[in-house]
C-alpha cells in the first residue's frame, strides 16, 4: 500500500488537460488533416500509395482487389479503421473530385450523383500514371524514411514528387483550430509557374498567377470573379471563388428552346442539384421554368424546360443561380505543414518555392546516389580490367594458392570489393567480347560520373537540370493530353439582372389573415372579408386584406416600426398559418397595428394614441431586414395606433373625449422619422386619439350611423387647425368614438 502510495503525483487538472489537448490537437493537425506543403499528401494517402507501389500495382500490371491494399495499409503503416482507410482511396480514383486520380479504379467507385462506392471486397485498383510520377526516386535515396507505429517497417516520411500534386490536386481537411481548402490547378499552368520562378526568383505573386490563371477544377465550370480578385486570393493564401454552372441554349423546332447545363460546380451532388431545382418549381418559386430533367449518361446534360419560347434563358439562369447551388463559392485556405513541419498558410508563391526547394533537395540525392552506385561500379570494371589484363595469372592464383583473395590483393594492389568480384566472376565471362562490354561500360560510367559531378558543384546546372524535369512532365501530362486539358472556364463578372418580384412569383390573388394572438395565413382567392374565419381558441380577427402573391405586405407594430414581408413568402391558409413574429422580428410587448399592401408612390399619416403623427411617404416604410424599419419615435407609455393612406386634403381625428376636428392635410409635415406634431389637443393627459380620417373637402367624412353610412359635407362647426381641441362630434356619431364600428 505505501509503494502504490509513492507513485501517485500530485498535478494540476488543467495543465495536465492542456498538455494533453495540445498533444492531440497536434496529433490531428500534423498526422491527420494538413497535407505537406512538398507532395501535398496527407499521412494517410502518402501510405495507401506507399503499399499499393511495394504490392507492385503500377499501370503496366494488373488490378488487385482494394481490401488486400486496405489491408496491407492499417497492418502495416496506419492503424486506423478500414473504412476511414477505403474512403481515401475511393476519393483518389474519382475522376470528378479528383483533377488528376491517383489510383485507377476498377469496379463501382461511386458517382456524381453522390452514390457510394461499393464494399472493398468488390472493387479493385491499381496506381496511375500521376502517381508514380509522384513517388518516382523512391529507391534512389531520394528522401527520408521512418520506420513505421509498429516498427518492422519503414515508410517515407515524405513523396519526391516529381509532379506538383498539392495545387494540382489540392486538400481539404478539418484539424483542431484550422482547416485547409486547396482548389485543383491545371499542372500545364503550375509548371509553367515554376519554370518563370526558376528564370525569374524573384517574380511577385501576380506574374505568377497570371500563368497559373485560377483553379481547374475535375467537374469544369465558369469561374465569374474578377482577375484582382483571384491575384488578392493567391497574395493572401485564402479567399472565395465564384463557380457557374456551364451552360448552352439549345434551339428546338417551331421557335422553341431548350436549356443544357453541361457542368456543375465543384462538389456539388448532381441528384441533390436536381432535386432543389425541381422542388422551386413545386412551390412555384421559378415561373418562368416548366421542367427540369436529368438525360445525364457519362457526362453531365441536365435539360431545362422554359415556360415558354418567350422567356429570356439569361434571366431564368440568373434566378437559378442565386437559388440553387448552380452558382457556389470554393473557400480556398492554402493551410498546409511546410518542410519543417509547422502549419501555416501560404500564398502562391511561398507554396511554389517551398516545392522547388523540395525537388532540388531530391535532385541533390538521387544525384548523390546514383554517383555512389557508379564509384561502386566503377571500382568493380577496374578490377575486372585488371583480372583480364593478368588472367593466367589470376587463374594460377585462384588454383594453387590456398588465400587467393589475399594473394591479388596484395600482388595486384586490388580492394576488398575487386578482389571478391573477380573470385565471383563466372567461366562464361572470361571471353574476349566480356572484356571489350566492360571496357565500354567503364568508359560510359566515367563520363556519367563527371557529369554527375559536374551537377553537384553547379547550383546553376541543377535548376537547369529541374526546370527540364519540369517540361518532360508538362508534356507528359500538359494540356496535349486528354487528361490534362483546362477543363474550368473563367468569364466576367456577371452584371445584376434587375429581376422583379412579378417575374419570379407566379402571380396569384390571395387573402392574407391576421388573428388577435397574431398568427397569420393567406387563403387562396379574393374570398368575401366578412366571412367568419376559424381560429384557435380565445382567438379572433384582426386584419383581413386582399393582395396578390407578387405584393409587398406592409406591417405596423405599436413602437413605430414597419417591417415587409412578401405575399408569396405567408404560409398557405392550411390550418391557422403560422405565428407572424417567425417572420419578422417582433418584440414580445408589441402588436400589429395596420396592415395593408405596398402601393409605390403613395403617403400615409403616420399617428400615436397620444395624437401626434406626421406624414411619410412610400421610400421610406419598407424594410429590407426582418429586424423591421423605425420611423416613429415615442414618448413613455405612447404607442404607434394609426397608418392611414393619404387619399384626400383633409383630416378628421377624433378622440375619447368625443371632440372632433377637421384641418387641412398640409398643415401635417413630412418626414422620415420622428415623433412628429400634435393633431389633437386634450385637456385630459389620460385622453387618447381613437380614429383619424382623411378625406376630399368636397366629398366630406363619412360615419356609422344607425346602421348606415352617413357622409357630413358641412364642415363648418368641425372646421380648425391643427392641434385645437375641436368639438363635439355629430348627433348619432358611434360610441366608440371611431368613424366606423370596429
Amino acid at each position: 500500500m505505501a509503494e502504490q502510495q509513492e507513485k501517485i503525483k500530485e498535478v494540476q487538472l488543467k495543465e495536465e488537460l492542456s498538455k494533453r489537448y495540445l498533444s492531440y490537437a497536434m496529433s490531428t493537425i500534423v498526422a491527420r488533416s494538413l497535407p505537406d506543403v512538398r507532395d501535398g499528401l496527407k499521412p494517410v494517402h502518402r501510405r495507401l500509395l506507399y503499399a499499393m507501389r511495394q504490392l507492385h500495382l503500377d499501370p503496366k500490371t494488373g488490378y488487385k482487389k482494394c481490401a488486400r491494399v486496405v489491408g496491407d495499409v492499417i497492418g502495416k503503416y496506419h492503424p486506423h479503421g478500414d473504412s476511414a482507410v477505403y474512403g481515401a482511396m475511393v476519393r483518389l480514383a474519382q475522376d470528378f473530385s479528383v483533377r488528376y486520380p491517383l489510383v485507377d479504379g476498377q469496379g463501382n467507385f461511386g458517382n456524381i450523383d453522390g452514390d457510394g462506392a461499393a464494399a472493398m471486397r468488390y472493387t479493385e485498383a491499381r496506381l496511375t500514371e500521376f502517381a508514380m510520377a509522384l513517388m518516382e526516386g523512391l529507391n534512389e535515396n531520394a528522401v527520408d524514411f521512418a520506420d513505421t507505429y509498429d516498427g518492422e517497417e519503414s515508410e517515407p516520411v515524405v513523396m519526391p514528387s516529381m509532379v506538383p500534386n498539392l495545387l494540382c490536386n489540392g486538400s481539404s481537411g478539418i484539424a483542431v483550430g484550422m482547416a485547409t481548402n486547396i482548389p485543383p490547378h491545371n499542372l500545364s499552368e503550375v509548371c509553367d509557374a515554376l519554370l518563370l520562378m526558376i528564370e525569374k526568383p524573384d517574380c511577385d505573386d501576380e506574374s505568377l498567377v497570371r500563368k497559373i490563371k485560377g483553379p481547374d477544377f475535375p467537374t469544369g465550370g465558369v469561374i465569374v470573379d474578377p482577375f484582382s480578385t483571384i491575384v488578392e486570393n493567391y497574395k493572401q493564401g485564402k479567399g472565395a471563388f465564384r463557380i457557374r454552372a456551364k451552360w448552352e441554349k439549345e434551339e428546338l423546332s417551331h421557335g422553341q428552346y431548350q436549356i443544357v447545363i453541361k457542368e456543375i460546380p465543384y462538389q456539388v451532388i448532381k441528384s441533390k442539384l436536381i432535386e432543389k431545382i425541381a422542388q422551386l418549381l413545386t412551390e412555384k418559386k421559378v415561373p418562368l421554368l416548366a421542367d427540369v430533367r436529368d438525360e445525364s449518361a457519362q457526362d453531365v446534360r441536365i435539360v431545362l424546360e422554359p415556360k415558354n419560347r418567350t422567356v429570356d434563358a439569361a434571366l431564368l439562369m440568373e434566378h437559378l443561380f442565386k437559388q440553387t447551388e448552380l452558382e457556389s463559392k470554393f473557400n480556398m485556405n492554402m493551410n498546409v505543414l511546410d518542410s519543417d513541419g509547422v502549419p501555416r498558410v501560404m500564398s502562391i508563391s511561398e507554396v511554389l518555392r517551398a516545392f522547388l526547394n523540395h525537388r532540388h533537395i531530391v535532385l541533390q540525392r538521387r544525384t548523390q546516389h546514383r554517383l555512389e552506385k557508379i564509384l561502386a561500379r566503377l571500382e568493380i570494371l577496374s578490377g575486372y580490367l585488371i583480372a583480364f589484363l593478368n588472367l593466367d595469372e589470376i587463374i594460377r592464383i585462384i588454383r594453387e594458392e590456398e588465400e587467393p583473395k589475399a594473394v591479388m590483393m596484395k600482388e595486384f594492389n586490388l580492394t576488398d570489393n575487386q578482389a571478391e568480384a573477380i573470385l565471383n566472376m563466372k567461366l562464361r565471362s572470361l571471353r574476349k567480347l566480356e572484356e571489350t562490354e566492360i571496357k565500354s561500360e567503364f568508359d560510359e560510367l566515367s563520363d556519367e560520373r563527371q557529369t554527375l559531378e559536374e551537377l553537384l558543384a553547379d547550383e546553376s546546372k541543377r535548376w537547369q537540370a529541374l526546370a527540364e524535369e519540369i517540361k518532360a512532365i508538362k508534356e507528359k501530362f500538359g494540356k496535349k493530353t486528354a487528361l490534362g486539358r483546362r477543363r474550368t472556364e473563367f468569364a466576367e463578372v456577371p452584371a445584376d439582372i434587375d429581376m422583379p418580384i412579378e417575374v419570379l412569383v407566379e402571380k396569384e390573388p390571395i387573402t392574407i389573415i391576421l388573428s388577435e394572438k397574431g398568427w397569420i395565413r393567406a387563403l387562396k382567392g379574393h374570398v368575401n372579408l366578412d366571412d367568419e374565419f376559424k381560429f384557435k381558441d380565445d382567438d379572433a380577427l384582426r386584419f383581413a386584406i386582399h393582395a396578390q402573391t407578387t405584393d409587398k405586405i406592409i406591417l405596423l407594430d405599436t413602437s413605430g416600426k414597419f417591417f415587409t414581408i412578401q405575399g408569396s413568402d405567408v404560409p398557405s391558409g392550411r390550418g391557422f398559418g403560422q405565428p407572424v413574429r417567425l417572420m419578422i422580428d417582433l418584440s414580445n410587448n408589441d402588436n400589429i397595428t395596420s396592415m395593408f399592401v405596398f402601393e409605390p408612390k403613395a403617403s400615409y399619416v403616420l399617428a400615436s394614441d397620444t395624437g401626434h403623427g406626421f406624414v411619410v411617404d412610400e421610400n421610406h416604410i419598407l424594410a429590407q431586414t426582418r429586424n423591421g424599419r423605425k420611423i416613429m419615435n415615442l414618448a413613455d407609455g405612447e404607442h404607434t395606433a394609426f397608418c392611414k393612406k393619404i387619399t384626400g386634403d383633409m383630416v378628421a381625428v377624433v378622440g375619447e373625449n368625443r371632440k372632433l376636428l377637421i384641418f387641412k392635410l398640409e398643415e401635417i409635415p413630412t418626414m422620415a422619422r420622428g415623433r412628429g406634431v400634435a393633431l389633437q389637443k386634450y385637456k385630459d393627459k389620460d385622453c387618447h386619439m381613437t380614429d383619424i380620417q382623411i378625406f376630399k373637402e368636397e366629398e366630406g367624412f363619412a360615419y356609422n350611423r344607425s346602421g348606415g353610412v352617413t357622409v357630413e359635407k358641412d364642415l363648418i362647426n368641425w372646421l380648425g387647425h391643427r392641434a385645437q381641441v375641436g368639438k363635439i362630434v355629430p348627433f348619432g356619431f358611434p360610441k366608440s368614438n371611431t368613424f366606423f364600428k370596429e
